[in-house]
């Protein structure tokens, strides 16, 4: 869960709210674990706030920060790339937020596996329904979308892994790399579509006004 705090860190400095954990990676066991990153450095001056949990009670305190965040805010759109157990009501949510993701097919098959399923009449597959226009690609990643629409930062994001990182995805508890990665993956779609939601919104908004004759009359007025 990515969050922008007003205090800037080292980048991924591990706040002093974290459990204090031997980092032994015992293969195929699952550890209790909350640990916040506090300061990780994105484009420009932004930071980020990312609590990765494995506890359903702190998960639930994290969603109930973001309800609060988001309560004046509709719709709202929030990365989340979480670890938590219980996100049953939060995925199923109607009104408050709009759910958007990534080519996430492999994801909601993960979810499905622990009874979990996002809402699909309030989801959005962000790499169906933007294009990137400097590519060439018939899908473009992440990372093209985010370099083309927030800032060039996002282009080398998926570079920071290789294969041997992704094999780490089960471990637990997580490695700091891979808590990063995955709230700058996280914060880049919701920033992302944000960002073209609201190109998009302004675009329809405008086309509206302008077939309103009401509108040039206004201006008219205004030269006059």
């Amino acid at each position: 869960m990515a969050e922008e705090p007003s205090a800037k860190r080292h980048h991924g400095e591990t706040s002093n709210k974290s459990s204090n954990l031997v980092d032994i990676h015992v293969p195929g066991e699952k550890r209790e674990y909350t640990k916040m990153l506090e300061g990780v450095e994105v484009h420009g001056k932004e930071t980020l706030e990312i609590v990765c949990t494995s506890l359903p009670d702190k998960a639930d305190e994290v969603m109930s920060r973001l309800r609060m965040k988001g309560g004046g805010l509709y719709p709202s759109f929030i990365g989340v790339d979480v670890e938590p157990k219980r996100l049953k009501d939060f995925l199923q949510e109607e009104k408050l937020y709009t759910f958007v993701g990534f080519s996430i097919g492999s994801d909601k098959r993960m979810l499905k596996k622990s009874g979990l399923e996002i809402n699909p009449n309030n989801f959005i597959d962000m790499q169906r329904k933007w294009k990137d226009p400097k590519t060439t690609k018939y899908y473009d990643s992440l990372a093209d979308v985010a370099g083309g629409v927030i800032h060039p930062f996002y282009e080398g994001m998926k570079k920071k892994m290789d294969r041997a990182d992704h094999k780490l995805w089960g471990t637990s508890p997580l490695p700091d790399n891979l808590i990063t990665y995955a709230g700058i993956d996280s914060y880049a779609m919701y920033k992302s579509w944000k960002t073209i939601d609201n190109i998009v919104t302004g675009w329809d908004i405008s086309k509206d006004q302008e077939a309103d004759p009401y509108y040039h009359c206004n201006f008219a007025d205004e030269d006059a």
